[in-house]
């Protein structure tokens, strides 16, 4: 915290948010322990970052493990928030015995489809009632080029209906729970009319989808506010609600390679800070169509960005900074008068 914010009392996230939409944090078993304070503190949604995709979920045929997902469920459910589910049709983090048949050839159509059904009725059977949201088909639009769907087994053995399956399949095992398609560099204008194509395909069709996840893994210059603004109004024509499901705002572009810093730079905590403010005050227009921001972590101490997509650089995505402490940004995006 600096030096001139330290004396300030810091309200909960969730509540400045109240009448705007919920405000959730991916988390794991490991953080759900190390930021349990700040969680509990700030944020009213969790998702599971990565304990709830297939191959966590059903590492072999038949043979499930719920352990740390309820355990999720159970610090959700102790804390009153709510819970998005995620994910449960992707083309990664999902076992190699889902698209095999007899002798190690590919599973036939009819084979895969009943184990998507299976797997979906198990997970989302278990959660009916628990779980508020789910990201049932997860980036299947090819980021460039013509080609609309991305290359994957799920197509390959099953065509694209595969993605209309999954909603109808998760639609039966909880009638009650909200059900997303979920998608990075959604706001950039070429794989944002694919994504709507393939959304509006969907509705016109009566495939129960009741909205859009934009996973808004951002940085400090791209894509713009504009862009954003026009990825909102394109996807809420639609009659679909948005969620912000997987936000995090990098200090370093997607180009910039750089393996040296040990801290991020005044230049870049102030660049943030804008980028968020200005990126919230844009949200806040939107409230009566967006109902949920999600950031991919909580605080610096734990983010994905740490990897990717340069291994083992740290980098500085969230508000809260390593010791769960508000940065500049937190207060750019809680210092505003509510309409």
């Amino acid at each position: 915290m600096t030096e001139k914010n330290a004396n300030r009392a810091i309200r909960r996230l969730h509540e400045v948010y109240r009448d705007y939409f919920t405000i959730g944090a991916a988390v794991n078993a490991y953080t759900v322990k190390q930021q349990q304070e700040l969680l509990r503190t700030h944020f009213n949604s969790i998702t599971a970052e990565n304990d709830m995709k297939f191959e966590s979920l059903q590492p072999k045929e038949n043979q499930f493990n719920f352990e740390t997902a309820d355990k999720l469920i159970e610090f959700a459910e102790q804390n009153d928030m709510q819970v998005r589910g995620h994910t449960l049709v992707w083309h990664n983090q999902t076992p190699d015995w889902v698209f095999l048949g007899e002798n190690e050839e590919l599973a036939s159509k009819e084979l895969l489809l009943a184990r998507m059904k299976t797997h979906i009725n198990t997970v989302v059977g278990r959660y009916k009632g628990k779980i508020a949201s789910w990201d049932v088909v997860n980036e299947v639009i090819e980021d460039h080029g013509d080609t609309l769907l991305r290359s994957s087994k799920w197509l390959d053995i099953v065509g694209p209906e595969f993605i209309e399956k999954a909603f109808e399949y998760a639609h039966e095992a909880d009638p009650e729970t909200r059900l997303f398609y979920n998608d990075y560099n959604e706001s950039f204008p070429e794989k944002r009319e694919k994504i709507y194509s393939l959304v509006k395909s969907l509705v016109q069709k009566g495939v129960p989808i009741h909205g859009v996840g934009l996973q808004a893994h951002w940085n400090l210059h791209t894509p713009s506010l504009d862009h954003i603004k026009e990825a909102i109004e394109r996807y809420a024509s639609l009659g679909l609600t948005l969620h912000l499901t997987e936000l995090d705002i990098s200090v370093f572009d997607f180009e910039d390679k750089r393996t040296d810093l040990l801290q991020p730079t005044e230049e870049m905590l102030e660049k943030q800070n804008k980028r968020y403010e200005q990126m919230f005050s844009l949200l806040r227009e939107y409230k009566d169509v967006i109902s949920n921001v999600t950031f991919w972590g909580a605080a610096d101490d734990y983010t994905w960005l740490s990897d990717f997509p340069v291994r083992g650089r740290k980098n500085w995505p969230f508000v809260f900074d390593e010791d769960h402490n508000p940065k500049t940004s937190f207060w750019g995006i809680t210092d505003f008068k509510s309409k």
